[in-house]
């Protein structure tokens, strides 16, 4: 089984741009440099012919270059945060590019994440992370701004396992824009 996702890459410049960020969090495990990028549909678990299915469809999106940039900084699980994030601009071509990722999960059976599509690079996922130092990093970091840069492409990304690490993500296809 492969478990796979759709995502635009974080450039080195503004992932350097992001690594300060990763300090003052109690309970904060930081992502490492490899780990940052911008999902646009996770996809979950499927066998090797449904993978082919998803890559052929997502080699078939017709989508503009776009601009992004980041603006700010947030935190998921309102009441229990379980991760930290730098906000990504949201745009009308960012987000057509997830609703046509989503449409494919949808079409061909997959389980889509039901969550609203709310564009970010994760910093750092949580484990008893008071609400209150969650607020406080988001708030320190409002200030943060990236940016722009051109999105020329996204990839497929294949979430491998590692025992005793993180996983490690690899792009196993890459789709042009524009």
């Amino acid at each position: 089984m492969l478990t796979l996702f759709a995502a635009l890459p974080v450039p080195d410049d503004v992932a350097m741009r992001l690594l300060p960020l990763q300090t003052g969090l109690a309970g904060g495990r930081w992502r490492e440099r490899m780990h940052f990028h911008i999902t646009l549909a996770y996809f979950g678990e499927m066998t090797e012919p449904v993978a082919e299915e998803l890559d052929a469809a997502l080699g078939d999106i017709e989508a503009p270059q776009f601009d992004l940039e980041i603006e700010g900084a947030g935190w998921f699980g309102r009441k229990e945060p379980n991760s930290v994030f730098a906000t990504v601009k949201r745009s009308a071509e960012l987000d057509e590019l997830a609703r046509r990722c989503r449409k494919i999960s949808a079409r061909l059976g997959l389980d889509l994440d039901d969550k609203p599509f709310k564009p970010h690079i994760t910093m750092a996922y949580c484990s008893d992370t008071p609400l209150e130092a969650a607020m406080a990093w988001s708030e320190r970091w409002q200030v943060l701004r990236a940016g722009p840069w051109t999105a020329d492409r996204f990839h497929l990304f294949e979430s491998v396992p590692r025992a005793g690490k993180t996983s490690l993500y690899e792009a196993v296809a890459d789709y042009p824009l524009g």
